[in-house]
């Protein structure tokens, strides 16, 4: 991690509670934050499934995606860590990501978030994490780059139903932990 990381803004992180799925499907109900995510906003049901199966995670692993807390306790987004949930890509390995809501973005944010989990990681044992990051997500890319995490793959992404790509590209960046 560089010297940029001893300037970051104050981030807390907690265990999402049932309420923060509310505040997720908020926060992401915009265009811009789910370019990278099939473009469109999800289902209040998914971010309440979501976010109980990060609970279940917190207790069975130590660790999940976290709700993302500004210096004011207010909701920004989520961050950690969780296994990759997917059939293709880096199966059985720990991803980490981020997602944050269109005003915190720029701040520092998600870079001060992912030195965080990967401090929580480290404590816990976890050994490596990967991030899969969608070609063009400059922003995702740059933080992979702060934490000092290395290109190491590239997946074609299967074509999902409503997504106006057929397949995309995406990245695996690896760090050691």
């Amino acid at each position: 991690m560089s010297d940029q990381t001893a300037t970051l803004p104050a981030v807390h992180l907690r265990v999402p509670t049932h309420e923060d799925a509310f505040a997720w499907h908020r926060l992401f109900d915009d265009p811009e934050v789910m370019e990278f995510f099939g473009g469109t906003s999800a289902e209040l049901s998914m971010y309440e499934e979501l976010t109980a199966r990060q609970r279940r995670h917190d207790a069975e692993l130590g660790y999940c995606l976290w709700t993302l807390l500004d210096a004011d306790g207010e909701p920004i987004g989520f961050t950690g860590a969780q296994p990759w949930p997917r059939d293709w890509g880096p199966t059985g390995e720990i991803e980490i990501g981020w997602r944050l809501a269109r005003p915190a973005w720029g701040k520092g944010y998600a870079t001060a978030a992912a030195v965080a989990t990967v401090e929580r990681l480290r404590a816990v044992g976890v050994p490596s994490v990967v991030a899969m990051i969608r070609s063009g997500n400059e922003r995702s890319i740059a933080v992979t780059r702060r934490l000092g995490m290395e290109l190491a793959e590239t997946f074609t992404t299967p074509w999902a139903p409503g997504d106006p790509e057929p397949r995309r590209v995406a990245h695996c960046f690896r760090l050691a932990l």
